[in-house]
């Protein structure tokens, strides 16, 4: 077991009158975990996993709002309502016997916000400019909205103090605060704009007036970008006076900065801001060093600091006080306790796929692309216990995410399983998406849970086609089939043995890629924007064309960025609202493709040398259904045991010798997170 005297992430560190433990932190962000504004039970319960899996200090909040104007934008919790005071002090509470220390970050978005939300209140920025982002429209901050908005800046303050939290955090990065300070968004003429004396006024206006409500020795640090990095020398903040402005507000009575590097206001600037995967780790850990270098005040950061090498690195170098692993600790709460452990090995991955901020507008909330436990602690374990009932002999087919995860859980669970997969490499479709470079951290789902299975002692057998007898010879007592799925063509009226599919880019079966090629999607996903990223490489022309309204709806602002370089860089040709109907072999060997716009009711047709399609997947069940007439359940799942977390007793076969379910695409196409969950909440009972 390592020493915690010498590993610089489990060190305590002192942050004014408050010890913590070490120097891992989960930085401020909002998982929309909380109900009516409030952080109940179930935001609870997501940051007291994290305290309980050792983390020094969580922060909860991001962007936890101060006035009636300040609507929602995620789900973020409401500082201006006393109600909140025992919700916190209960939280609090809780985090404090789990030994770790917690605060609150608090703002006011300004304009990053919408005005059709809430109160239906209009939003209020430095100067009247449009926010990119949430496309609002915002009005020039009077005089007595400074006043107010100050005044509520202290309130919401107290109120965290009388909920015994350790500190607050004041957001001034993409919201209101900085609106003032950035030169980008302040076009005042009064004594708030101009020189950088006017635009740090306000600001400093709110540090101290929650100073003086919160008294001397209350943690209050800021998050703030010491470096906009607006692109093609548009104006912005810059470093040296964003320096000088921290070294105010150090002055004015902050205890710590959280530096940031970028801005948010649009979704290019705020993907290189929070970088995702296919970038480097710790980009801004140079950045940072310098800023430590040159404030007296310590200084936390986060961004990409994905693994516990990065995180050592950065301590070790000087380069932060606090180190911040926010996404990797949505991946692993347990992260912390592990490296004290030794188990560093075992420590689920962060890939980087910021599934977890785009889930939030996609469905809702915080989703870890792996972890389905995350956001449901009330109701499923980070941690598998072992059974205390009867062992029991599973088997499952398939080695993807879905069939891993079932092999995984069942052997944490202590069962004897044995998983089938027909190829020598398992990993399924994230194989295939892996296999654009840029998101080749993707496989690390794949390797982490081979790792676990191996661990766990499941019976791996690789290159291994699972026929019916195959899986009867083990005598099963469950059979999960994680079969996957195949890629659709069906949908096209004619030619579909002249279109080659997504799955034929991403393993190089469209060798030649050449000419003209027109790629058809109606997923709306990854796959399609995959392919045409890797097809980008090879020189050919290439039309996107998608039924959709818009370019891949279910692809989040964190994601799309990439996908749009690569899209502009190369000139790729987009269509959107036709649908691709049907392909024929022209006289002279290319392919005729005919698109119907449901708008004019009307066909056009283009000439081009390939078609690719991604039209998801149709299940290969085969094996499930030979496998069905021998099964207890006749495949049949209880959805009210599933949802309740029970086990499933369904019997509609007497004559049955085992449980047969199954999994993931082998239902229906669906993502990854599907696919696990699936997995995790079906075997988690057995």
């Amino acid at each position: 077991m390592p020493s915690t005297t010498l590993d610089p992430l489990l060190q305590p560190f002192q942050l004014k009158h408050l010890t913590l433990r070490n120097r891992v932190v989960s930085t401020s962000h909002e998982p929309a975990f909380g109900e009516e504004g409030m952080p109940k039970d179930r935001y609870r319960a997501y940051h007291l996993e994290k305290a309980r899996g050792g983390v020094g200090l969580t922060m909860i909040g991001g962007s936890a709002v101060v006035s009636p104007d300040s609507p929602p934008a995620f789900g973020n919790l409401l500082l201006y309502r006393d109600e909140i005071v025992p919700w916190l002090r209960r939280l609090a509470d809780d985090l404090h016997e789990a030994g770790a220390a917690v605060m609150c970050q608090v703002t006011h978005l300004g304009r990053r916000t919408s005005n059709f939300t809430g109160d239906w209140l209009p939003v209020v920025s430095a100067s009247p400019l449009r926010e990119p982002a949430h496309r609002s429209f915002p009005k020039a901050a009077e005089a007595w909205d400074l006043d107010r908005i100050a005044a509520d800046y202290a309130a919401a303050a107290l109120r965290c103090q009388e909920g015994g939290l350790d500190g607050i955090e004041l957001e001034a990065y993409g919201h209101f605060l900085d609106s003032f300070l950035s030169p980008a968004t302040n076009h005042r003429d009064d004594e708030w704009g101009g020189s950088l004396e006017n635009r740090m006024a306000f600001p400093r206006r709110v540090i101290l007036a929650v100073r003086e409500a919160v008294g001397p020795d209350f943690v209050v640090g800021i998050r703030m970008s010491l470096d906009e990095a607006h692109p093609g020398g548009l104006p912005g903040l810059a470093f040296d006076e964003a320096l000088t402005a921290a070294e105010q507000y150090a002055a004015d009575g902050i205890d710590f900065i959280s530096a940031i590097h970028g801005s948010l206001e649009s979704d290019a600037s705020l993907a290189k801001t929070i970088p995702s995967i296919g970038t480097p780790l710790g980009p801004y850990l140079g950045f940072t060093g310098e800023i430590k270098r040159r404030l007296s005040i310590p200084v936390m950061h986060a961004a990409r600091i994905a693994d516990v090498a990065t995180a050592r690195h950065a301590l070790r170098e000087g380069l932060l006080d606090l180190v911040g692993m926010t996404r990797a600790q949505i991946a692993d709460p347990h992260l912390v306790a592990k490296v004290k452990a030794g188990q560093e090995d075992r420590i689920r991955p962060c890939v980087g796929a910021s599934y977890c901020l785009d889930a939030i507008y996609d469905s809702g909330d915080t989703k870890c692309v792996h972890n389905p436990a995350a956001g449901r602690e009330l109701h499923v374990p980070h941690l598998i216990s072992p059974t205390i009932g009867r062992r029991r002999k599973a088997v499952v087919a398939g080695g993807g995410p879905a069939g891993l995860e079932a092999a995984r859980v069942l052997g944490e669970r202590g069962h004897d399983v044995v998983l089938f997969e027909a190829s020598d490499q398992p990993g399924g479709q994230i194989r295939l998406a892996a296999s654009n470079p840029r998101r080749g951290d993707l496989i690390q789902i794949v390797d982490w849970r081979l790792a676990e299975c191996k661990h766990l002692g499941v019976d791996l057998r690789l290159g291994t086609y699972a026929e019916a007898d195959d899986v009867l010879a083990e005598h099963p007592d469950l059979v999960i089939v994680a079969t996957g799925g195949t890629p659709n063509r069906s949908f096209l009226t004619e030619g579909e043995g002249l279109v080659f599919d997504t799955w034929d880019v991403m393993t190089g079966s469209l060798r030649r890629p050449r000419g003209e090629i027109l790629v058809y999607d109606d997923h709306g996903g990854y796959p399609a924007m995959d392919a045409v990223e890797v097809l980008t490489t090879s020189g050919a022309w290439i039309e996107y064309v998608t039924p959709e309204r818009t370019l891949a709806p279910d692809v989040g602002s964190m994601n799309s960025p990439a996908y749009l370089r690569a899209f502009t860089a190369h000139e790729v040709v987009t269509t959107l609202a036709q649908r691709l109907r049907s392909v024929r072999r022209t006289e002279d060997g290319r392919l005729a493709a005919t698109l119907y716009s449901e708008y004019t009711e009307a066909e056009t047709e283009r000439i081009v040398d390939q078609v690719v399609v991604e039209h998801g997947t149709l299940p290969n069940d085969e094996l499930y259904v030979e496998l069905l007439p021998g099964s207890t359940n006749l495949g049949e799942v209880d959805h009210r045991a599933l949802l309740a977390h029970e086990e499933q007793a369904v019997v509609r076969n007497e004559a049955g010798r085992y449980q047969l379910f199954r999994i993931g695409d082998a239902v229906a196409a669906r993502n990854i997170h599907a696919a696990i969950y699936d997995a995790l909440r079906l075997c988690l009972p057995v």
